[in-house]
């Protein structure tokens, strides 16, 4: 059953779109909203929008549409120099080029994205960057206990200066994280 089940997943999900425009998911016999489509969408989903009558794909409408609904909540993604750039693009001789582009640009950042999240993940769960980030915290942890208030449920954090803590060891230790963050920030070019 469960290899069934995979071979379900990759195949798209044919949505029915009718006049009254309500959504139909074939796959689970039920009516759906552009919100569990958006959701369908950041979970990976491959789905397909057919007009209910003519049978013509819409998928590019209603994805359209779920976009202008996301951006009328305030989730504003797309900056209006963008918008406006990309609407002069209509009847440009480049128009045909433009998606291709868009595509190539999109799959880029999330490349980007993933190698980030790889990369920060690598360096707080183990290998070599996370000898360098429980330093960093540590500092971190010292740093603010020496400067007073410290920070509240940090480990270590004082209310207060310890008296022994002088101008000079102060700098020293900002100096030592100045250059353990530097490092950081070396080895996480050198991922991406």
């Amino acid at each position: 059953m469960a290899k069934s089940k995979a071979v379900n997943e990759s195949e798209p999900v044919i949505i029915k779109k009718y006049a009254n425009r309500r959504l139909y998911n074939t796959e689970t016999s039920s009516y759906i909203t552009l919100d569990l489509l958006s959701q369908m969408t950041r979970e990976g989903r491959e789905f397909v929008v057919v007009d209910a009558k003519s049978g013509e794909d819409i998928t590019h409408n209603v994805l359209t549409q779920i976009i202008m609904e996301e951006e009328q909540r305030g989730k504003n993604m797309l900056p209006v120099n963008f918008l406006r750039q990309l609407i002069a693009m209509y009847g440009d001789s480049m128009q045909s080029m433009v998606p291709q582009y868009l595509e190539a640009s999109m799959d880029a950042f999330r490349k980007n994205q993933q190698q980030f999240q790889e990369a920060m993940k690598g360096a707080f769960g183990g290998g070599p960057l996370a000898e360098i980030a429980k330093r960093n915290m540590q500092m971190f942890e010292a740093a603010a206990s020496a400067f007073g208030n410290g920070v509240p449920g940090m480990p270590g954090a004082t209310p207060s200066p310890t008296p022994a803590a002088t101008e000079e060891s102060k700098d020293d230790e900002i100096a030592i994280l100045k250059a353990q963050l530097a490092a950081l920030n070396a080895k996480i070019d050198k991922l991406s």
